[in-house]
């Protein structure tokens, strides 16, 4: 990292909310989440100085761009800031936050306000399903889906399986470590469902088959929802400090980050990697750029990850491309309970996108805060006790795009 970025916390939606039902829409959603994250963390809207959005798909879902524009009906001292708009589909979010972090290391600005924000339970699911599917090339690959993203992490199953073995005990495991999470989260769009054991069965009444060879509880949610963060620079912090009477030491900064793109086509990706240790290695190197910008010999320096669980085999990829185990072997940290709550590294504390909710635009952004919140001590029941120390990964597409970060005090 060649200059210090802090994070001063921020806030996110109720990721329950149907903003649909509520009468409400995208502007809604962006203006409540914006003025929760004054309220949370003390900050003036005239005190900020640049802002980024992270967002996929408002146009198709919404019909709405130019979401920058939204800052100034938040409130006047919005008006006129510099604000830009960032997409790389699951991982816009992630993508705003870099940019963000990039211009304050460049020393262009002292405070930048990152929002990130989807709304998509507003269209019914074949149209939410056909709009999240341009993330794939169009016209080019699962063309005999009807949903494409079960359809190729399905194939990402059948990948695991093939190379290594797979087996659907531990992603149901995964799954229900998640939901149980979610429990926890006041924020968690599943945190009041009722799930038994026979929603994690093989059985087409109440776990049905919705692609492939994946269930719908190894899927992640259709949420509506935004969170929002404030990075700052070390001048800004050291002030913010003072104003709040705390410690520098006790404001996490962002202690490394990594960041690639592979291309588009899902086989092409997987025919590159053939003979390779790992599945996807570009996210593989992404992880690892991360823990090693933040002087970290592995992921157990962390105490903690969020990872993106679109599907459960995502996580399941996660877990040895981070190398909490050997390429492979992720079913060693399911089975140990190294993941759980509780375990050596808990993975999605927070619920992950399978039970907090998947707001897509608004993922990476939400992650963040929540590794703020864990490494602050402000993750109220899904806590993990004496965190310093969480690493995200967030990606985009059939994991086209890929970005680590890793925060902590």
């Amino acid at each position: 990292m060649t200059g210090e970025v802090y994070v001063l916390g921020g806030a996110q939606s109720d990721f329950a909310r149907n903003l649909d039902r509520e009468g409400g829409g995208l502007f809604e959603l962006f203006r409540d989440v914006t003025e929760a994250a004054f309220a949370a963390t003390g900050i003036e809207p005239k005190q900020v100085q640049t802002a980024h959005v992270g967002n996929f798909a408002g146009e198709l879902f919404s019909g709405q761009g130019q979401l920058g524009g939204f800052l100034g009906h938040v409130h006047p001292d919005l008006a006129g800031i510099p604000a830009s708009r960032h997409e790389a589909a699951c991982a816009s979010g992630s993508i705003a936050l870099l940019a963000a972090g990039a211009e304050i290391e460049a020393g262009r600005y002292g405070l930048a306000l990152v929002i990130g924000i989807e709304l998509m339970r507003n269209v019914p699911g074949l149209r939410a399903a056909e709009y999240l599917g341009s993330a794939a090339w169009a016209g080019r690959e699962a063309q005999a889906a009807r949903y494409v993203w079960p359809y190729l992490f399905s194939q990402v199953a059948a990948e695991y399986s093939e190379r290594f073995g797979l087996s659907r005990e531990h992603l149901c495991a995964i799954s229900k470590n998640n939901f149980a999470n979610a429990k926890r989260n006041p924020n968690a769009q599943t945190r009041g469902w009722r799930l038994g054991p026979e929603h994690f069965a093989d059985d087409d009444a109440t776990n049905p088959t919705i692609e492939g060879s994946l269930r719908k509880a190894d899927c992640g949610q259709v949420t509506d929802g935004a969170a929002a963060v404030f990075l700052c620079s070390r001048e800004v912090a050291e002030q913010y400090a003072a104003r709040h009477g705390i410690e520098l030491a006790s404001i996490p900064r962002i202690k490394g980050w990594g960041h690639t793109t592979a291309p588009l086509l899902y086989s092409k990706k997987v025919s590159d990697s053939r003979g390779q240790p790992y599945v996807f290695p570009h996210a593989r190197k992404a992880m690892m750029d991360a823990l090693g910008r933040a002087d970290m010999q592995d992921i157990y320096a962390c105490d903690g990850v969020e990872v993106h669980d679109c599907f459960s085999i995502t996580e399941y990829m996660a877990i040895d491309h981070f190398g909490i185990t050997a390429p492979g072997e992720s079913w060693r940290a399911i089975e140990d309970g190294t993941i759980s709550l509780g375990g050596r590294l808990p993975v999605n504390p927070s619920g992950g996108l399978i039970g907090l909710g998947h707001p897509v635009g608004a993922t990476g952004v939400r992650m963040m805060l929540d590794c703020w919140r864990q490494v602050t001590g402000n993750a109220g029941d899904y806590q993990v006790e004496g965190a310093k120390n969480f690493a995200t990964f967030n990606l985009g597409g059939s994991a086209t795009t890929a970005l680590s970060f890793v925060l902590g005090r």
